[in-house]
């Protein structure tokens, strides 16, 4: 991402340009990526170029996670595996890798025509060593080596697992081709790209498939051409499959360089110190990301233009400012990773798709099987987590039925940084990563009425939504009880209403934020019925996706919804209340930031500060039509 390196003659000799490729595809390739990557960077003392073969999913993760990542002296260049599938797609392959797991045989034509050499590394990989240390092996080639690889510790190419097992020709013990050195100079020059056609065509008349897929193909090359490679010695490719003599590899911690889980039993291969290996695995996995955006030592690398402009918008800012906090927290760059699990979504074909937009974090989580369930629809989530509490997400999600058998649920991950919480942020990650024409703002700790997916859709229809400007609030009530009957129809909560076991939303402690809902006229009503904006209103509404974003200056606690609804109503949007749609708020615990509201004077002077400025911006943007902010606020 930053892209000028260090230009001192020493350092260029010691501290040069590492390039790595990776190909990667999906969702669950993209995770493992970034824990590869944090292994990496967490040893490396060299600038770093990842060239990324991906596919479309990939690459829209990737490219968001390295754009907000801002990794000094990293840069990153995406190549599009589908302009590379039909290079590999005629050869048979039985490997669950599929057409992804052939395509490091087309590096020499993918990768940039100038690049002379490159490490292809396996998504499954751990550093627990200085990247620069491999790459160094490049000088100890023979003029004619073009590959280095570590044998294969597995019995594979001996032919001997089990009766008539008849595997691709290799050399000896074969080789694997999870970490790869690729001179892709010399590869061209001997005509690489016509050369491993060939073996592949030759190969596949007897074998008919591949069964490791490009690993086959370069064992058999290398078989024909033995003089061509360089053998790395194992301990760059401990490799973590059952049954292989990788123990051989390492007698102390220290001989350890690379680890490699290439069974498809991942962690949970059979290996007597397989315990150290998964806890070095753990440790990266749940590595705070934010750490590795140190300056590398006697490299002060020029900046991409991005974190430049931070840094100058952070030098304008007063440390005296008794709002400092508030400000420079408006500022920070969180790391980002879309799409975090699995996700499918096929757009509808009559245009009123609705997604629901909530975001949450680590204390909320057991709200998502409610939601699930309440709502049948597209999901586009934001969580704010750490990187250890992303990964106790992830066992949850697996571990849930409920949330495994959901694939329109689109999960994005935000990572914790700075002190507050960046309510709004959060927000506008999963607003701006819904797919649908229009959305329905929520918040996570409410459940919608069952059928109120279907019920909205039909609304936009009535309510001719894709020609007139519309904003449609669903009615919010409460209930004080962590078991509660969901009510069935309209009938069914009024009954609880006047019960008392559901209560309109926040009528004891904030009646200003829904009053304008107008209840009363609720009870009966039987048609949509337009309300005017007043102070403080913060209804829950679907409105098209276009809509505007949350303001981010307001973090934590307190006019967060606020502005977002004032701004609508700015941009003239009409408030039309939904007769038959509601939503309950289920109860929990008060959150840290009301805490910090309700405790603090600072904060709350500070907030009021924060929406004083947010009225003058929205006069100087809007004009007369904001004016009417102004007079309310007075009259607070």
């Amino acid at each position: 991402i930053s892209g000028d390196w260090c230009e001192s003659v020493t350092f260029i000799q010691t501290y040069s340009l590492i390039h790595v490729a990776c190909v990667c595809a999906g969702h669950n390739a993209s995770r493992d990526v970034v824990t590869l990557v944090k292994s990496v960077l967490f040893h490396r003392r060299n600038p770093l170029h990842f060239h990324f073969i991906t596919d479309t999913v990939a690459h829209r993760i990737l490219s968001a996670l390295f754009q907000s990542w801002m990794v000094p002296s990293v840069h990153v260049s995406f190549y599009d595996a589908d302009e590379l599938k039909s290079e590999v797609s005629w050869i048979p392959n039985k490997h669950y890798s599929g057409i992804y797991g052939l395509m490091k045989l087309t590096l020499t034509k993918a990768l940039p025509a100038d690049l002379s050499k490159v490490i292809v590394l396996d998504t499954d990989i751990t550093f627990a060593t200085d990247i620069a240390e491999l790459w160094g092996i490049f000088r100890k080639f023979t003029d004619k080596q073009v590959i280095g690889l570590v044998e294969n510790q597995s019995d594979w190419y001996l032919g001997n697992l089990w009766k008539n097992h008849k595997p691709w020709p290799a050399l000896g013990r074969g080789f694997n081709t999870g970490v790869i050195l690729l001179y892709l100079e010399r590869l061209r020059r001997i005509g690489w790209e016509q050369t491993w056609r060939l073996t592949a065509e030759r190969e596949l008349m007897s074998m008919l498939s591949t069964s490791l897929a490009d690993q086959d193909i370069f064992n058999a090359f290398i078989k024909q051409n033995p003089v061509l490679v360089h053998q790395l010695p194992c301990f760059w490719n401990v490799q973590l499959s059952d049954h292989t003599r990788s123990e051989q590899c390492y007698t102390e911690v220290s001989d350890l360089k690379v680890i490699h889980w290439n069974s498809p039993k991942k962690l949970r291969v059979k290996n007597k110190h397989v315990e150290f290996f998964r806890n070095l695995y753990l440790t990266f996995l749940e590595y705070d990301g934010n750490l590795l955006r140190r300056e590398l030592f006697g490299c002060p690398s020029q900046a991409s233009p991005g974190s430049v402009q931070l840094q100058t918008a952070l030098e304008q800012l007063d440390e005296d400012d008794q709002c400092y906090d508030f400000r420079r927290e408006r500022l920070t760059v969180h790391r980002v990773h879309l799409y975090f699990l699995q996700y499918e979504y096929t757009p509808v074909e009559d245009s009123t798709d609705i997604t629901l937009v909530a975001q949450l974090s680590m204390d909320r989580l057991q709200m998502l099987e409610a939601i699930c369930k309440h709502w049948e629809g597209p999901i586009s989530l934001a969580l704010y987590m750490s990187d250890a509490e992303a990964q106790q997400f992830l066992r949850y999600a697996q571990a849930s039925e409920v949330l495994k058998n959901r694939k329109n649920v689109g999960y994005h991950v935000v990572y914790k940084e700075g002190q507050f919480y960046p309510v709004n942020l959060v927000r506008n990650v999963a607003l701006k990563n819904a797919n649908t024409p229009y959305v329905f703002l929520t918040d996570v700790d409410f459940l919608p009425m069952y059928g109120l997916y279907d019920y909205l859709r039909k609304s936009v229809v009535q309510l001719d939504m894709a020609h007139t400007k519309k904003a449609l609030v669903v009615p919010a009530f409460e209930t004080l009880r962590y078991r509660l009957s969901f009510p069935k129809s309209k009938a069914e909560l009024l009954s609880m209403l006047d019960m008392g076991t559901l209560y309109t939303f926040r009528y004891h402690v904030w009646p200003k934020g829904h009053a304008p809902t107008n209840y009363a006229k609720w009870r009966t009503a039987t048609t949509p019925y337009r309300v005017e904006w007043e102070a403080d209103f913060e209804p829950y509404v679907v409105v098209r996706r276009d809509c505007p974003e949350y303001d981010q200056r307001f973090v934590g606690f307190g006019w967060n919804k606020v502005s977002h609804v004032m701004e609508l109503d700015a941009q003239e949007f009409d408030l039309m209340v939904l007769p038959n749609a509601f939503m309950i708020h289920m109860p929990h615990a008060p959150s840290f930031d009301i805490s910090k509201f309700r405790s603090s004077s600072g904060y709350r002077n500070c907030l009021n500060t924060l929406k004083d400025e947010f009225h003058q911006d929205l006069s100087r943007k809007y004009g007369s039509a904001a004016l009417k902010y102004l007079t309310a606020q007075r009259n607070i």
